[in-house]
């Protein structure tokens, strides 16, 4: 007979149905055609880029900037917008299920080849899709009427002007969150709820200027086109420890702490 109560076995069934669902998931992503992972990605790099674009509208046309609590409210919740586009409408994003993809190989029906192949697929889509937001917006700009060069400039140094620890640091945290949002969307039985989690999640992200290695990917991107307090060596820089705290992020806090709490407590 078991000595666990009725609530803590409901508990440890509902967090092993997330685990597995999670595994199948990430299984099938990692058994997809290239073509459909490097196409899923480029989508995902496109939509994201929406947030950044809002955000420099917002800075734009506020009065106020940085520092201001109800404009860092208003960004914090229009960065959100990109990962709506990019959560609910099921593209792949590197920061989100593909730093889960750790757990079949954690659960040895995956090899960290698998593994690579998803992230490099994805990650190269991501990356790819938003250099040509940036291209397709920087063409437009002049005709919008509701954005400056000034703004996306301000956008990107709130990422770049940070010592190189403090990039990879604020990865991880932004990894860390994005890992949990996969497991909670996971979780979440209803549309509205999952909307509500991005929301809540994403904007955290924002409201905490947290690097985020494919949305930042934008944001930085429009500062070195369009400012020349931005350099290469800075995008660069940003890119490699945004993603890497990124990856190390959902990885070890999420993917691992979590698959190693619901076997350990289904065993």
């Amino acid at each position: 007979m078991s000595d666990q109560s009725p609530d803590a076995q409901t508990e440890q069934k509902t967090s092993r149905t997330v685990l597995d669902t999670i595994l199948d998931g990430a299984l099938h992503e990692m058994n997809r055609e290239r073509s459909g992972l490097l196409l899923s990605g480029l989508s995902a790099g496109l939509d994201i880029g929406f947030g950044p674009l809002m955000m420099a509208v917002v800075l734009t046309l506020s009065p106020a900037g940085f520092g201001d609590l109800t404009t860092e409210l208003l960004l914090a919740s229009v960065y959100s917008i990109g990962f709506m586009f990019v959560i609910l409408g099921r593209s792949e994003l590197f920061t989100e299920h593909t730093t889960l993809a750790v757990i079949p190989v954690l659960d040895g029906q995956a090899s960290l080849r698998d593994l690579g192949r998803l992230w490099g697929l994805v990650y190269v889509g991501n990356v790819v899709g938003g250099l040509l937001f940036t291209l397709l917006v920087i063409l437009l700009m002049p005709e919008l009427g509701v954005v400056t060069p000034s703004a996306f400039e301000t956008i990107a140094l709130k990422l770049v002007s940070h010592d190189l620890p403090w990039l990879f640091v604020g990865g991880v945290f932004a990894g860390w969150l994005m890992g949990l949002l996969a497991w909670l969307i996971t979780a979440a039985q209803e549309t509205t709820s999952r909307l509500i989690l991005v929301l809540i999640v994403t904007g955290t992200i924002g409201l905490l200027h947290l690097p985020h290695s494919i949305a930042g990917n934008v944001e930085v991107l429009f500062g070195l086109f369009m400012s020349p307090a931005i350099t290469a060596i800075d995008y660069v820089g940003f890119l490699v420890l945004a993603t890497v705290g990124n990856a190390f992020g959902g990885a070890v806090f999420v993917a691992l702490l979590k698959y190693g709490h619901v076997v350990r407590g289904a065993s």
